[in-house]
């Protein structure tokens, strides 16, 4: 049934929601919804933004991969990106994405599909044949260094085998806990007492982030390796280099195979929705690439994932349970979510006690009631969703949920603005989950990077008094933190090393640290480049907000709401007391010529002297403007190595003018 809502409260909605799962899962290891959700959802969210683009909001997730950094380990930058995968659940969506693919490089295309294993991505740096570095996926672009948990890992090998490789490459592998040792794990905790792990690929994920790389070792974590990056690519195609980099010492997963069209990847999968579960690791779906590098290339990327490749995911498994009450949580923003406590139940291998339910519409939607009989559905994640209930089993006596009036945690009257779902505590001053919150959001990675300090040292300050707000962290001092439970002298130097370390993080990130409603870190820098300094900010009208590029109604109004609170603006001069950068120190950019200025480039191909991004950047330097497809409208088609045929023959057809690399570096010389 077609959404009642209107398309801009429905993006701001979904934009929230899936912003806040990804936190969930890649900071905190934790799946509030299944799978088939989460993708339904963004889907939904896409479609939205195609109709009505003017309504995309700068932090939506369909324009980044999603997810966020850890604060235990190094941050470090991926050479080559870490991205994400489309999703699809019919074979109707993978005929289609067969036809897109032939639509582009013709009709000589040939696949490789693989086990889509549920585990944690990692890549591993190797030099003259040694592994020197192993990161987490991160955002996608940065990671975390863990290196020496990595080492742990026997299925890594320290040393590669043979001499044929490049000196310097990158392989792309999923770090998982067997099943057997997840299974072992669990009996022993219930055995101690302790609180079991929710299913393998949390526990794998919490492995990696131990600092103690003996209990990683103590772990037995396996990995299998699947991808392999290198500038140049000595290998042609995928296949190859998963037969090389096994002949090097990698474990590589002999269930992958390839396949000579879309009907070879249809039969492999229905092969394989049995026999997924003789593995000694879940698996909960198929990726399926296109083998050859070159039309790899020709596809190239979305925003968010290749173009080249897909992940078909096999349908969630689901059980009935009875609901036995409804936990109020209270995020950041104020927003008060609802989540159902269920009769535990067993589903996919793991115990589920607990499932999402979103907010009061969905309750009323369901008509859910205190004692129902309720249908959970899930593919391998913690918290799942509930998808209906089963009224013929409804008990005479069940009772109807009334959604709180008052905040749980400080009483409050709820509010709920005009066309919002959540229902919000609006006391941001004295409700303790917000402030912790908003403290935890000011000290994370993207923010000011604060080491040291992390959710249980914010509650203790926050319950002894000491810290009520962002600025109170500037004003505290070693006699005050010595006196915490579980804190150290050499620990309470680090964290105020790190407080002062902090009041150099540049302005555009403060910006993002405080907090204001609706302004993610890319609207923070639009907003720096805008008005380099707070008092500008401070002092904008709303026209002169919403004239900034990607900066709507919305956002414009919360900016003006901030900044009207006493409040806040005695926070921000305590932080402009403390030293923090308030105002920007960038300088404009600063063309080295106009030569290109009015003209547009097309780039493809492989390059000897240069590589896609420096090519890029000496398009831009120069006034010209790089764009992803050929049209009659383009002026240059700047083609190297391994150019994809159909690129090469539309721009001949639509005669554009074709460059060298070394023609191009003429041009601008």
């Amino acid at each position: 049934m077609a959404s009642e809502k209107d398309p801009a409260t429905e993006i701001q909605e979904l934009t929230h929601r899936i912003n806040y799962l990804n936190h969930q899962y890649y900071q905190n290891s934790t799946s509030e919804v299944s799978d088939y959700e989460f993708d339904m959802m963004l889907k939904r969210l896409q479609e939205l933004e195609e109709q009505h683009p003017e309504l995309r909001m700068p932090n939506s997730p369909s324009q980044r991969v999603g997810g966020t950094i850890t604060k235990s380990f190094k941050t470090v930058l991926h050479k080559y990106p870490m991205l994400s995968l489309s999703n699809t659940y019919s074979e109707e969506d993978l005929r289609e994405f067969d036809k897109r693919v032939r639509k582009v490089v013709g009709d000589e295309v040939e696949y490789v599909c693989e086990q889509k294993f549920d585990g944690v991505a990692i890549s591993l740096t190797y030099e003259n044949g040694e592994f020197i570095q192993g990161a987490t996926r991160g955002d996608g672009t940065r990671g975390d260094d863990i290196t020496s948990n990595v080492r742990t890992i026997r299925d890594v090998p320290l040393q590669v085998h043979g001499k044929d490789y490049p000196e310097l490459f990158e392989v792309r592998g999923e770090v998982f806990l067997p099943l057997q040792v997840f299974d072992q794990l669990n009996q022993e905790r219930e055995e101690a007492g302790e609180q079991l792990l929710a299913n393998p690929r949390n526990a794998a994920s919490g492995t990696l982030k131990q600092q103690d790389s003996s209990v990683v070792a103590s772990r037995k974590l396996g990995c299998f390796s699947y991808g392999f990056q290198c500038s140049p690519n000595p290998f042609d195609t995928h296949s190859e280099s998963l037969q090389a980099i096994q002949k090097w010492g990698f474990k590589v997963s002999d269930t992958w195979r390839k396949c000579e069209s879309i009907e070879d990847v249809l039969a492999y999968i229905n092969e394989w929705e049995k026999r997924r579960f003789e593995l000694p690791i879940a698996t909960d779906g198929v990726v399926v690439k296109v083998n050859s590098y070159a039309l790899q290339e020709e596809l190239g990327f979305t925003a968010k994932s290749p173009r080249w490749a897909i992940a078909y995911k096999y349908p969630a498994m689901s059980a009935a349970t009875q609901l036995l009450g409804i936990q109020y949580q209270v995020g950041r923003t104020g927003a008060v979510t609802p989540v159902a406590l269920l009769q535990p139940v067993l589903l996919a291998g793991t115990v589920v006690k607990r499932a999402s339910v979103h907010n009061a519409n969905e309750i009323q939607r369901l008509d859910l009631r205190l004692g129902d009989t309720v249908f959970v559905e899930k593919g391998g994640e913690i918290i799942p969703k509930i998808t209906g209930v089963d009224f013929a089993k409804r008990p005479a006596d069940s009772l109807p949920i009334h959604y709180p009036t008052n905040c749980p945690a400080c009483g409050t009257p709820l509010v709920r603005a005009e066309g919002e779902a959540n229902f919000y505590c609006p006391n941001d001053r004295d409700c303790a989950p917000q402030i912790q919150a908003k403290l935890e959001h000011f000290i994370s990675r993207k923010a000011m990077n604060i080491d040291g300090i992390g959710p249980e040292t914010i509650e203790q300050l926050y319950n002894v008094g000491l810290v009520h707000n962002v600025a109170d962290l500037y004003s505290l001092s070693f006699e005050q933190l010595i006196q915490l439970e579980r804190m150290g002298e050499k620990s309470v130097n680090n964290i105020l090393q790190s407080l002062e370390r902090s009041k150099a993080t540049p302005y555009d990130r403060v910006l993002f640290a405080l907090g204001i409603r609706h302004v993610g870190s890319t609207v923070a820098k639009k907003l720096a480049e805008q008005f380099p300094d707070i008092e500008a900010l401070r002092g904008a009208m709303y026209e002169e907000l919403v004239a900034v590029n990607e900066i709507g109604d919305r956002i414009a109004h919360s900016i003006l709401e901030y900044f009207r609170d006493p409040d806040h603006l005695q926070v921000l001069e305590r932080l402009r007391a403390a030293g923090l950068q308030l105002k920007s120190d960038a300088t404009p950019l600063v063309l080295e010529s106009d030569i290109l200025a009015g003209k547009t480039f097309v780039i493809s191909g492989v390059f000897q002297s240069i590589s896609r991004d420096e090519l890029q950047h000496l398009i831009i330097s120069h006034g010209g403007k790089v764009v992803s497809s050929i049209s009659a409208k383009l002026t240059y088609l700047v083609a190297g190595d391994k150019m994809g045929p159909s690129k090469l023959e539309k721009a001949t057809k639509l005669g554009i003018t074709i460059l060298t690399e070394d023609q191009f570096l003429e041009m601008i010389a």
